[in-house]
């Protein structure tokens, strides 16, 4: 073998380990952001069971608990598509693991629940910049070979994040798990420092040699690389430009996908998890929600592995046609059980079976973990990856500041819409609501999956996106 050979053998791998690595250090912020989504699902039953009066959450409070974080995200995702054209890609992810830090101490250190709502907006905060940035990072710093992987990774460590919060929260209280939340951000501060900033970005503020050091750290030479055009590149966004079609329908995908993305109600299926299978009769509401986690993981880690040879539109086709079957099985589970006893108390599925008359809602539990399940598997192969990683490829660079905030706060918006909402679906203000009333309403919210239909058929429509 001849010194030619073993250098083109050691060179990928070298450049591969290096994109790895700057790739794995901004995953962190979406693992952090992550973290944060999953904290209110194990954290609000055990606030409503907290011994001092002044931190117990009620009815109220704990939607304000769950959905605020959406709102502080939404505020985030302006603020990052500002920083990002601005202060940059590196240092826009080094400044958003402050208010995670900040967010989570306040929660650990909170004696009321203004405390509590305090510190889940500030990390929701920093979820928004941390959602905006790291897609964009991650995607300006891979080589084409893998950039639909390290682009589905995203989503990867966003659902890892809520699957270590579920199961921190298996075992620890509120304020343990808030600790726990500050890690991923502080490591992402500290890998972050060691990572080049984005070859494309450097370019924009006319530092073309600092530009070729970080595509040599990163990729080992300038094999595969296109510089952009950067007499057209520099220009300012302006309203103006939404007339051609290389700008606007990009921002019409863009939307619609975030949009959707959150009409399918997985937000609220992430907050309110355990929420959701006590209602379904699971006695062991936690492990019910691990289980979901882990699919999560499981199935995105699969879209991460066929993203780029299966590609965007079929991924996004099959993902909405599971949603829809699987919700429309959860919806059926509500409706057959209206006529069933009261939910207060949940079965145990491992009982013995005894002389007395069987609940047949027992029985019916395993379908709704069932298409929950499946929901979840359908989601995380297209709806949850794809929207993110579409939105850091088709928009023009002079655009792609203005536009992902405004994908962003699209999404965190609607993600606000859906959660805050939730609540009121499930359990009505009224404690007298009858019971079947509450379970009807429950069957209502998951007809919002149906959307999937309508949102890829106007995904076809606007054109083939890979």
């Amino acid at each position: 073998m001849t010194p030619e050979s073993d250098a083109e053998e050691t060179q990928p791998a070298a450049r591969g380990r290096r994109v790895f690595l700057a790739a794995f250090a901004a995953a962190l912020g979406p693992l952090s952001f992550g973290f944060a989504l999953g904290y209110s699902s194990p954290a609000i039953p055990s606030l409503r069971r907290a011994a001092s009066p002044a931190l117990r959450l009620s009815d109220s409070a704990a939607s304000w608990f769950g959905a605020i974080v959406t709102l502080g995200a939404a505020a985030g995702g302006v603020l990052g598509g500002w920083l990002v054209d601005r202060a940059g890609r590196k240092l826009s992810l080094l400044l958003c693991s402050v208010p995670f830090v900040t967010g989570f101490a306040v929660i650990t250190a909170a004696q009321n629940v203004w405390m509590l709502l305090g510190g889940r907006l500030l990390t929701g905060l920093a979820c928004g910049v941390a959602s905006l940035v790291a897609p964009v990072y991650i995607s300006e710093i891979a080589y084409p070979a893998v950039r639909g992987l390290l682009g589905s990774c995203v989503q990867l460590m966003v659902v890892t994040g809520i699957l270590l919060a579920y199961l921190a929260g298996w075992v620890v209280e509120w304020r343990w798990l808030a600790v726990l939340g500050c890690v991923a951000p502080t490591l992402m501060l500290l890998l972050m420092c060691n990572m080049p900033e984005t070859p494309r970005f450097l370019l924009t503020q006319h530092k073309r040699q600092e530009a070729m050091e970080a595509l040599q750290f990163l990729w080992g030479s300038e094999q595969g690389w296109e510089e952009p055009h950067m007499e057209v590149e520099q220009q300012d966004f302006q309203l103006a430009l939404l007339r051609y079609p290389g700008i606007y329908k990009p921002f019409i995908i863009g939307i619609s996908l975030m949009a959707f993305q959150q009409l399918s109600g997985v937000n609220a299926i992430m907050f309110y998890a355990e929420t959701i299978f006590e209602e379904a009769k699971f006695k062991d509401s936690s492990l019910a929600s691990v289980t979901v986690g882990v699919i999560q993981v499981l199935f995105t880690a699969v879209a991460a592995l066929i993203m780029d040879r299966a590609g965007r539109r079929l991924l996004l086709v099959l993902s909405g046609v599971v949603m829809v079957f699987s919700m429309s099985a959860f919806g059926t589970y509500f409706k057959l059980t209206q006529g069933g006893p009261s939910n207060s108390s949940h079965a145990d599925l491992l009982a013995p079976i005894s002389a007395k008359p069987v609940d047949v809602n027992v029985g019916l539990a395993w379908l709704a973990v069932g298409s929950m399940c499946l929901f979840i598997a359908g989601f995380a192969v297209g709806w949850g990856p794809i929207p993110w990683l579409l939105m850091s490829e088709i928009f023009p660079l002079h655009v792609k500041g203005v536009a992902t905030g405004v994908c962003v706060l699209t999404n965190w918006l609607m993600a606000f819409l859906v959660t805050k909402e939730f609540s009121s679906i499930m359990v009505s203000a009224d404690p007298c609501l009858p019971l079947q009333q509450t379970k009807e309403n429950c069957a209502k919210l998951f007809l919002l999956p149906y959307w999937a239909w309508w949102r890829t058929s106007l995904i076809l429509a606007l054109g083939r996106q890979r």
